[in-house]
């Protein structure tokens, strides 16, 4: 597969380009998202069916144990997949982290994790950075590849600096045209943090003028230009589904690109934190 640096806008993207950690681990620059569903197993397997190799699951999602299944019923490789999850603020702490890292080993069954991220920034400094502790050890001990963050803003990644740790290969945020966090995004840039986007499909909310146009222009479909204007900026999307064939049309990105001007349309509906459509709780104390 190819590997594209973190610092470069991506040139000839495929479905398997990468993106290169500061870890030294490959990333798939798509990822397939899951969440509380019934169809998770079918799901993943139809992506990985249509081509996605980037799984991201959690904890607080309760089907990690799907996505191992899926994994084992498609045939792939385990060197072939990426898997993603997460731990939740109640599993916070040193202790409990080690055990949630064993727990989802033992649910997925995949013998490691490729990213394990903190899912949220709650409860405060003293137990993120044992959290964070914690999951630096697991992965020394071979558990966990990759150590990122999800919904971190600049105060949580500068605690990790002052603390005098590793700086998080990854922070996992809600990001789409509507909702920027450009002074977060500039920061992670600034430190060699990959950038994942979350919801960057605006939880189903396609339907503003110039999404429309930009997908007529490209005889596209709105989901399309959304993941292709991530993609365009370096940023790691991971759109939800479980109907087949938006599951394949995600992945349909990559005979097209926006222009200079679409993209500066785009970036102009930047609404701040207000454009936000999740939980986004990057300024949690």
């Amino acid at each position: 597969m190819m590997s594209e640096s973190q610092s470069a806008v991506p040139e000839g993207l495929t479905l398997a380009s990468t993106v290169r950690m500061s870890t030294g681990y490959d990333m798939p620059r798509l990822g397939f998202g899951v969440y509380q569903n019934y169809t998770t197993q079918d799901s993943v397997l139809e992506a990985f069916r249509v081509g996605y190799r980037h799984v991201d699951t959690a904890q607080a999602y309760r089907n990690e144990a799907d996505v191992g299944s899926a994994f084992r019923e498609s045939g792939l490789r385990r060197s072939d997949v990426f898997i993603t999850t997460k731990c939740i603020s109640k599993t916070h702490g040193y202790e409990k982290t080690l055990r949630a890292v064993d727990i989802s080993l033992e649910r997925l069954g995949l013998g490691y994790i490729d990213l394990f991220l903190i899912h949220d920034p709650y409860k405060g400094t003293e137990l993120r950075l044992q959290t964070y502790r914690a999951l630096l050890d697991a992965q020394r001990a071979g558990k966990i590849r990759t150590v990122g963050v999800s919904n971190f803003g600049i105060k949580h990644l500068e605690e990790i600096r002052a603390a005098g740790l590793e700086t998080p290969s990854v922070n996992q945020i809600e990001l789409h045209p509507f909702c920027q966090q450009r002074p977060i995004v500039a920061y992670c840039r600034q430190h060699g943090i990959v950038v994942q986007a979350y919801s960057p499909l605006i939880r189903g909310k396609t339907d503003h003028p110039v999404f429309m146009e930009l997908a007529s222009k490209h005889n596209r479909d709105p989901a399309q230009i959304l993941l292709r204007w991530c993609l365009q900026h370096g940023f790691i999307p991971l759109p939800k589904s479980a109907t087949p064939a938006r599951i394949q049309s995600n992945t349909e990105l990559y005979d097209f690109s926006l222009d200079k001007e679409d993209m500066q349309r785009l970036d102009a509906l930047d609404q701040g934190k207000a454009g936000a459509v999740t939980w986004n709780p990057v300024d949690a104390e």
